[in-house]
């Protein structure tokens, strides 16, 4: 069974109409300690940037709530 986790890096900058946006693809991340230190490098540059874990059961596709690791700025709803 490939359980494990999901750990995303996220930033966003907003458009034209002041809307938030992707600044690039979600990154999947090897480390949670990798995942925060990069969203802190990146914060002063964006909109938006969050870094989150989620236990995730590949073999099923089922994955666990999120969890925020690091969060600065704005950033849309969690789904």
């Amino acid at each position: 069974m490939a359980t494990g986790k999901l750990i995303v890096l996220a930033a966003f900058d907003r458009d034209d109409e002041g809307n938030l946006v992707p600044a690039f693809e979600p990154r999947e991340m090897q480390s949670e300690d990798k995942a925060k230190l990069e969203a802190m490098a990146l914060a002063p540059r964006h909109a938006g940037v969050v870094a989150w874990v989620r236990s995730a059961d590949l073999a099923l596709g089922d994955f666990g709530d999120p969890v925020i690791l690091f969060q600065a700025g704005d950033i849309p709803a969690m789904e």
